[in-house]
């Protein structure tokens, strides 16, 4: 009807499915322009192969409920067809939403804060991502291969940041060995390995060594 899969009334309510065999972005814009006509629509695809618990479905079902559409699944397995009810359509609840996500959000922010370089390239795969703790790790390696041994509290000084002695003490890399008591030098793998990274130690050698 109307180029709507399903139609169907309870009470006052228009109800409209779309069925597909798969969750894709055809359905999804097909369900998200019936919405113009009530805000009650349904996605029903075939019940999928992959887990419902594996994070590719969840964050999937996660889409649909931005997009406040409803989702059913549709199992033939046994001698008719089950239906499993996911969500109703509804308002997505952005402010739950955020307040589960705080530690991520607190996590970014971390992240995003922490970094001065920017050398990771958006959509690449299979190449090493620059994270904030790697780049305190280079910054950390450099002052002490040039500086010599220091505490932690020295590297602090020098705005390695809190992390410092974190960094030292895990010590993730294996670039960091005591040589005293709470003070620290590079190990030959330290020495060697951070120096493959030049545009990171380039935006330290112009600080506070020059001071």
């Amino acid at each position: 009807m109307k180029d709507c899969d399903v139609v169907a009334f309870k009470d006052d309510k228009l109800i409209i499915v779309e069925l597909k065999l798969n969750l894709n972005m055809t359905v999804l814009t097909q369900a998200a322009k019936r919405q113009r006509y009530t805000p009650d629509v349904y996605i029903a695809i075939k019940r999928p192969k992959m887990s419902l618990r594996k994070r590719r479905w969840r964050d999937v079902v996660h889409l649909v409920r931005r997009l406040e559409l409803g989702l059913i699944l549709i199992s033939f397995e046994g001698k008719k067809p089950n239906l499993q009810l996911v969500h109703e359509p509804g308002p997505f609840d952005r402010k739950s939403s955020t307040q589960h996500s705080k530690r991520k959000r607190q996590s970014i922010l971390n992240e995003a804060q922490d970094r001065r370089s920017n050398h990771n390239i958006g959509g690449s795969n299979k190449v090493t991502t620059m994270t904030a703790y790697k780049e305190k790790s280079i910054q950390i390696a450099y002052y002490l291969d040039h500086l010599g041994p220091l505490s932690a509290k020295e590297l602090r000084d020098l705005s390695t940041g809190e992390r410092t002695y974190g960094i030292l003490y895990n010590n993730y890399y294996k670039w960091f060995k005591r040589v005293g008591r709470g003070v620290y030098d590079l190990t030959e793998t330290g020495r060697k390995e951070y120096r493959t990274y030049p545009e990171i130690i380039e935006l330290y050698s112009k600080s506070k060594l020059n001071d």
